[in-house]
Parts: structure tokens; sequence; C-alpha cells
């Protein structure tokens, strides 16, 4: 196995061209499977079959390497045992079947109620840019729209009369989103006395504006929203994606179904709407422990 080990490392390099910290990555990690096996006289690749490779990945595990260590190793193994199986060193390749452990799911940060009106209380509703980000702000909670998607709004997506937003997610994939009265309210205002004053030219299709009257950016979206966070003091690390955990973690707190708010999100798999479902139980279960007398 060593021995081969060696010619796998010289196909990585000179075939596949891979870089030299990669190349060490892949040596450290099957010098470690080779030495594991040896413990238990395997010897050969034939021997060292799916019984020792999971074996391996279990001893990791008791070794306390985390998920995606491991899965680094798995990929090492399954990649020499690939390249044994096409140059005929094994008649079949044992790692094939073998699956990567998932990584434990992160759940999205939520700001509470409070601290949502603290951050869209911010905005200097006076000047047109406060304007503008007071409706960029409201609408994001309102509707809980991907940055992306709220930058790419052009002024023929809303339908304010009627109350709803019209956007294209991933996949380029149309949905309608109805718009709360707080959120219209400050769209009409900005749309009245604030986007005339920073688009002067009439001719620019976005629905928000940079100082410069151009359509604003991903970029310029994510200066605004930390300034805003910093301004209000909030302690919760706040990303551009924040206001859109927070509009679905709330909604299912107060009874929303699930699949209103996966059409909502645009989410075409419900398993990715259904992380917030645990928000909610998180809550409620710091809800209990802090108000139940026996808790």
């Amino acid at each position: 196995m060593e021995k081969f080990l060696e010619e796998f490392i010289y196909h990585l390099s000179v075939e596949r061209g891979l870089a030299a910290n990669t190349l060490v990555s892949y040596r450290t990690d099957l010098k470690a499977y080779i030495a594991f096996c040896r413990k238990y006289s395997l010897v050969t690749m034939e021997q060292a079959g799916k019984d020792a490779i999971m074996s391996y990945l279990f001893q990791l595990q008791l070794d306390g390497r985390s998920p995606a260590t491991i899965s680094r190793h798995l990929a090492a193994i399954k990649s020499y045992y690939r390249f044994a199986l096409n140059e005929g060193v094994v008649s079949k390749d044992p790692s094939q079947e073998l699956e990567s452990p998932k990584p434990p799911q992160r759940l999205p940060r939520v700001l509470t109620i409070e601290e949502v009106d603290l951050l869209l209380s911010q905005p200097n509703i006076g000047e047109p840019a406060g304007l503008r980000d007071k409706a960029m702000l409201e609408l994001l909670y309102a509707t809980g729209l991907r940055v992306s998607e709220l930058v790419s709004l052009d002024l023929t997506n809303l339908n304010l009369e009627n109350g709803f937003i019209r956007c294209f997610g991933k996949g380029s994939k149309e949905r309608v989103i109805p718009l709360g009265d707080v959120a219209a309210r400050f769209l009409r205002e900005y749309l009245g006395r604030g986007r005339r004053k920073l688009e002067k030219s009439g001719k620019v299709s976005a629905l928000f504006v940079n100082h410069r009257g151009q359509r604003l950016t991903r970029q310029g979206f994510w200066k605004i929203i930390k300034k805003y966070a910093l301004k209000a003091k909030i302690n919760t690390v706040i990303t551009p994606h924040t206001l859109r955990h927070s509009f679905a973690t709330h909604l299912l707190e107060n009874g929303a179904d699930i699949r209103s708010v996966q059409e909502m999100l645009g989410h075409t798999d419900i398993s990715t709407t259904q992380i917030y479902t645990h928000l909610t139980k998180k809550r409620v279960r710091e809800i209990y422990n802090r108000s139940h007398p026996r808790a």
C-alpha cells in the first residue's frame, strides 16, 4: 500500500496537476489510513476493504475529528481506491458505496421582533438616501426577498395599487409576493420624494438607486445594513440575509403554514424551508425554560 501511494501521488501531481499543498494533504491523510491498516496486518489494498475503511472512519470519529475532516479523509481514500481500480491493483472499489458524514446543520441567525423594529427605525427618512434605505429594509422584512432579488427589482416589478411585488429568483423563476401596509407606505414615500432626487435622468429602470443615480449593488446594500446594525448596537451578527431569515421565522412563529412560507421564499424543496421550523421550536423551548416554574 505504501509503494502504491507514491504512484498515486505521482499521478495526482503529473497527470492531474494538483497543487503542492493538496498533494501534502493527500499524502498525510493516506499515510494515516495505511498506518491504521498496518496495525491490523492489512498490508495490501485487496486486504484493506470496506470494513477497514469504515473502522478507520469510526476511529477518526472517536478521536474527535470534525465531520469536515472525516469527509476529507474519505475523499482521499476514495480517490486512492478509484485509481487502484483503474490500474488493476484491486478488482473492485470498496469505498464506492461509502458516503461522507453530513456536517451539522447550521441554523441561520434571526433577529427578535424588537431588534427588527430597532434596525428599521435607524434610517433618517428626512433625506432621500435615508428614505430609500427605510423602504429597502421594510421591503426585505415584509417579503423575505434575497438581497440579489431586491437590488434586481425594476419599477415595473412593483404593484402598489394591488399590494404585491413580482420578482425573479434562482433559475429565473418568477414569484409574486404580497406587500404589507408599512412597506407599501414607505415605498410610496420613496418613489414620491426620494428616488426622483437620487435618479434625476428618468432613464434608469432600477427601483433602488445609489447616490449616482445608478442601480444599487449587493455590496452597496451590505454596507448600508452594516451601518444601521452598528448604529442600532444590535449584538446579533447581521448579514444581508438576516431579514430574510427573520421574515420566515416570525411568520412561522405566528402561525403561517410552511407551504405558504416556502412559496414566498422561493424554495424549490420544502426541506430548505423546514430549517426555520427548527428555529421556532428552539425559541419555544427557550421561552418555556425561561417562563415555566418547573422548567
